[in-house]
């Protein structure tokens, strides 16, 4: 294993140890529960929206490492982002893991921070699951407080 796949595996272990974001909202704007039935994994996310800006995003949930460090780091992208930022970096992490390891633009790698730790995953089909996870659920969460992302590819430029 070289230094790049040993620094993204401490990443992914870092963020499934001390999940930030972690715990319920009071009073959320909306809430999903979404499940990965192929392995157990499970997050009930919570958001709240304030002027078209994440102003916070909880959650509870349990499952593998992969799963449960996306949705942290997923916290840490998206918590006070504006909700063109969060299509982007919600592109941007999709296109991620459907590369199956034949990589990303290095713009992409670099905005989603931490999030570029998931590439070795891409490799993996039944575990892309696993990372996008929280990603179902914030969309979901925003869609049932009456908030749909705007279109846009992921390299950032708006969807034609």
């Amino acid at each position: 294993m070289n230094d790049l796949d040993q620094l993204y595996q401490q990443v992914i272990l870092d963020h499934s140890r001390e999940r930030h974001g972690a715990g319920a909202l009071d009073a959320p704007d909306g809430q999903s529960h979404q499940v990965n039935p192929t392995c157990g994994d499970e997050v009930t996310l919570d958001v709240k929206v304030q002027d078209g800006t994440i102003a916070a995003v909880g959650w509870q949930g349990e499952g593998c490492s992969i799963s449960q460090a996306s949705i942290s780091v997923m916290h840490d992208l998206v918590d006070g982002a504006d909700l063109e930022t969060v299509a982007r970096l919600e592109a941007d992490f999709d296109a991620l893991m459907h590369s199956r390891g034949k990589g990303v633009d290095e713009a992409v790698l670099d905005a989603l921070e931490d999030g570029a730790a998931f590439e070795g995953v891409s490799k993996y089909p039944n575990r892309v699951k696993c990372a996008l996870l929280g990603w179902m659920a914030l969309k979901d969460a925003l869609a049932r407080s009456g908030v749909v992302l705007p279109q846009v590819e992921a390299d950032g430029a708006p969807a034609s």
